[in-house]
C-alpha cells in the first residue's frame, strides 16, 4: 500500500505492486526496483554512448571493453564477457574494431592457439585516458547531491543484487 512503511513479507519496506482502481495488480514503478536498475542503466548507456561516438568515435560497449583491458591487460575475450555481462559476438565486434583502429593488440594462447589474449596498445591508452575523464565526470553529475553515507549503502545493497542476479 502506498504510503504504509510496514514491511513486506519480501522484507522490503514498500510492496513493488500496486493495485489499480479495477483491482487488477500491477507494477509499482515508484518501488520496483528492477525498473529503476534498467531506467537508470538505460538512460546512462544512451547518453555515454551518444557522447562518446560524437566525441571518441566509439560507442558504450567498446568503452566498456576498453576498460575492462585497462583492469586486466592480457585477458581473452571470455574474461571480458564474464565481467561487463554482455554477449560473445558483441565482445568479439568490439574486439575487431578496436584492433582495426589500432587499439589493442592480441597473442594467441599457448593452450589454445584459437583463443586470444588481449591488450591494450599506447594509443588505446590514450583513449582510455580521455574517456575515463568523460565517464569520471558523467559519475560526477550522476551522485550529485548524494550524501556520501548513502553511497556507501547503496554501493554494499547493488554488490549483493550482482551477486544474486547470477542465480535468477
Amino acid at each position: 500500500m502506498k504510503g504504509d512503511k510496514s514491511l513486506c513479507p519480501e522484507g522490503r519496506i514498500s510492496s513493488p505492486t500496486r493495485r489499480r482502481e479495477d483491482g487488477r495488480e500491477v507494477v509499482d514503478i515508484t518501488t520496483y526496483i528492477p525498473y529503476f536498475l534498467s531506467s537508470v542503466n538505460n538512460t546512462l548507456s544512451l547518453g555515454a554512448s551518444s557522447q562518446y561516438l560524437s566525441t571518441f568515435g566509439i560507442g558504450i560497449a567498446d568503452w566498456r571493453v576498453i576498460s575492462m583491458l585497462a583492469i586486466e591487460p592480457g585477458i581473452p575475450a571470455s574474461r571480458i564477457v564474464d565481467v561487463i555481462s554482455i554477449d560473445k559476438g558483441a565482445a568479439s565486434r568490439s574486439l575487431n574494431k578496436l584492433s582495426e583502429l589500432g587499439l589493442v593488440t592480441f597473442e594467441a594462447m599457448e593452450s589454445d592457439p584459437r583463443r586470444r589474449s588481449w591488450e591494450l596498445n599506447a594509443a588505446g591508452y590514450d583513449l582510455h585516458d580521455r574517456i575515463l575523464s568523460a565517464a569520471l565526470e558523467r559519475e560526477e553529475k550522476l551522485i550529485k547531491g548524494a550524501d556520501p553515507d548513502d553511497l556507501e549503502v547503496f554501493l554494499r545493497v547493488i554488490r549483493i543484487m550482482r551477486k544474486n542476479v547470477d542465480h535468477l
